[in-house]
């Protein structure tokens, strides 16, 4: 069971906390987290792409020129892809690409990917992640003195909205709620900053 110390918002230590071992103690399964990764990446697209084919570009109704005799290849429209403002071969059109995976390699490769950050020491609990107001100055204060510097997510027990108003104008700053983490966001971040109360709740709902 890894030890972790445990900050407040000033980045002083306050003490120590155990991950518990069923969430962030086994061992990281790379093929499970690729394929959520994946999965996510595939439900965000909005499959809106679209081109034109032959039968759908206006135009080329009159054969271009004689089939015989003029040392060209035979064509019957200038419509064809090889011709400029012909259609598109094998033209896009809009699609769904969202899939589903099943429950468990979901769960599985949300432990790995919160396993792989234990195991890396990018894991920052804090003690209690609240705000008194919306302010984004002081969360960048909260981040700066816990060495938050680049990517991270901030997860917290329950919905915290001055936590949430405050931290979406910092880039490359994510929140979370504890019950509703996406594989994405652990593997896309350089450090998860866990509030002590989220940690019960996501060994109840995930392990």
């Amino acid at each position: 069971m890894a030890i972790v110390k445990v900050y407040n918002m000033a980045g002083e230590e306050t003490g120590e906390t155990a991950l518990p071992d069923a969430i962030f103690g086994i061992e990281p399964n790379k093929y499970a987290m690729h394929e959520a990764a994946k999965n996510h990446l595939a439900n965000m697209r909005q499959g809106t792409q679209s081109a034109l084919t032959r039968a759908e570009v206006s135009g080329g109704g009159a054969k271009p020129y004689r089939q015989k005799g003029t040392g060209h290849a035979r064509q019957g429209s200038t419509r064809v892809p090889q011709y400029t403002h012909g259609g598109v071969a094998f033209a896009p059109k809009p699609r769904d690409y969202s899939y589903r995976i099943n429950k468990k390699l979901r769960r599985l490769a949300l432990k790995s990917a919160l396993s792989a950050k234990a195991v890396a020491q990018s894991v920052v609990v804090i003690d209690s992640i609240e705000l008194g107001a919306i302010k984004t100055k002081d969360f960048k204060k909260f981040l700066d003195a816990v060495g938050i510097g680049g990517k991270a997510l901030v997860i917290t027990p329950e919905v915290r909205r001055n936590v949430v108003m405050s931290a979406r104008n910092i880039p490359k700053i994510l929140t979370a709620e504890a019950s509703l983490l996406s594989v994405y966001d652990i593997i896309n971040s350089d450090k998860i900053v866990v509030d002590a109360a989220a940690l019960p709740k996501i060994e109840e709902v995930y392990a």
